[in-house]
Parts: C-alpha cells; sequence; structure tokens
C-alpha cells in the first residue's frame, strides 16, 4: 500500500495494484502541498486550465489573420537561385531539397509562410534558412535570424557571412558581443532598409529596435527562448513570413505543424 502526504500531514493510500494513478508533479522540492478535500488544488487547476485556453485562443487567432492576410510575395529568377545554390559545398539531401522547394514555394506564394524545418543536429538546417534568406533578401526585403545564445548567433553569422561572401547583400549582428558604438550603428542602419540580413539574440526583438521592411523572421530553437520574447515573437509573426528550425520542437509547436495550422 502506498499514500500520498497532504498538508496538514493527513494521508492518502493507494494500493499498488493501482499504482498507474501515480503520476510525479513538478520538482520534488519547493512544492505547495494541498489539504486533503480542500478547493486549493481544483482552484489552482482551474486558473491553468483557463491560461491554457486562452493560449489556444490566441494561437488561433494569430492563424487565422495570418491566413487572410496577404504577405509580399518573394522570388528571383531559378537561375539566380540555381546560381548561389551551386555556391553551397556539400550535397544536398533529399529530405533537404524538399524542404527547401517547400519554403521557397511558401515565400513566393503570396501568404505568410509560417513553417517549422525539423532536423537533428548536423543535418543541414541552416542551408534551407540561408537559402530562404537569399530568395528574401534578393526580393528587396529584410531577414532576421533569431537564435537563442549568443554563441549560436556568432556562429551563423561566420555561416552567412561565408555563404553570401562575393554578393552586395549588407550582413550585420546584433548581440552583447558586438560592441556599443557599432550596435548603435547596425539599428539605425536597420531602420533606414541599409541592412539585408540581420543575425542576433533575443536582442533582435526590443522594441526599440525597428525594421524599415521585415519580410521574413528565421527563429532557432523555438523552444529556448522566455515567455516575453515569445510574446513579442508572435506580434511580429503576423505581418511576416516565418521560418522555425529545431531539432527538438516544443509540443505545442510541433501539434500545430502536424495538423496543419503552421
Amino acid at each position: 500500500m502506498l499514500h500520498i502526504e497532504y498538508s496538514g500531514g493527513d494521508k492518502l493510500y493507494v494500493p499498488v495494484e493501482n499504482i498507474e494513478v501515480l503520476s510525479r508533479f513538478g520538482e520534488a522540492e519547493g512544492v505547495a502541498l494541498d489539504k486533503l478535500g480542500g478547493a486549493a488544488w481544483q482552484a489552482r487547476k482551474a486558473r491553468v486550465k483557463e491560461r491554457i485556453t486562452r493560449i489556444a485562443r490566441d494561437l488561433m487567432r494569430i492563424a487565422a489573420e495570418r491566413k487572410l492576410r496577404k504577405a509580399e510575395v518573394l522570388d528571383v529568377p531559378e537561375s539566380v537561385l540555381d546560381e548561389f545554390s551551386q555556391t553551397f559545398p556539400y550535397s544536398e539531401t533529399d529530405d533537404q531539397l524538399n524542404a527547401i522547394d517547400d519554403v521557397v514555394e511558401d515565400l513566393a506564394s503570396g501568404r505568410p509562410m509560417d513553417r517549422l524545418v525539423c532536423g537533428d543536429v548536423g543535418f543541414g538546417k541552416t542551408e534551407v534558412a540561408i537559402r530562404a534568406a537569399f530568395v528574401a533578401a534578393m526580393a528587396g526585403q529584410q531577414v532576421a535570424i533569431v537564435a537563442p545564445t549568443t554563441l549560436l548567433a556568432r556562429q551563423h553569422f561566420l555561416t552567412f557571412q561565408e555563404r553570401f561572401k562575393g554578393l552586395s547583400l549588407k550582413l550585420a549582428q546584433v548581440s552583447r558581443l558586438v560592441p556599443a558604438k557599432a550596435l548603435a550603428a547596425t539599428k539605425e542602419a536597420l531602420s533606414r532598409g541599409e541592412v539585408d540580413i540581420v543575425i542576433g539574440t533575443h536582442a533582435l526583438l526590443a522594441k526599440s529596435l525597428e525594421f524599415a521592411n521585415l519580410g521574413l523572421l528565421v527563429i532557432d530553437e523555438e523552444q529556448r527562448f522566455g515567455v516575453r520574447q515569445k510574446e513579442r515573437l508572435k506580434k511580429l509573426r503576423q505581418t511576416v513570413h516565418v521560418l522555425t528550425l529545431t531539432a527538438t520542437p516544443i509540443p505545442r509547436t510541433l501539434q500545430l505543424a502536424l495538423t496543419g495550422v503552421k
């Protein structure tokens, strides 16, 4: 016989054959116990359900608004994209090519893209984002790539810099590694439309940072952003093409993709 202990020392005994009804709740330390027979637990569950319903309602509202909106048609001649694609030093996998084709098609559809690209580390998600950024930037729209850590943002910046070498596109980065003077200049250039592709951390989501004509937002590892950053992303998503890259999608994002909302 097992037992659950409640606030005040009350105990509820559970037969071993019904052990499946027990599950761990949160962390073992610091959990506030409710009184057996009290209303606190039911009230807490009701608040959580209300919050989940509100989040789901917001997600559906944003998705519906995006379906009704028109987006910039981002397209480049096939020969131009092929020429850029040939500078990729590796052979694309079939899944990589399919993902690239789907993204390019979305960008040219005239509807806001909201696509999830899921693949393990090293499977080539970054190249999918690079091709999308090329199409958007060559079509005259600004591109923002948001990464959760300074190290990853720096890594992306170096990769993009190498891939876009020799092109007339202006790249910049925004993170705590960028000196204050250079950061201020980048922000000013973004607002004037003088930066085509910017790569950075959640600093890109600051309200003080303005884009002249943001057309594509690439989010790397969405699950590692905090609540405030996600709220800011939610507002940006209503008007721009969105590409989410991840090796470990959060259940909500994966469910939205599987059901066709994303």
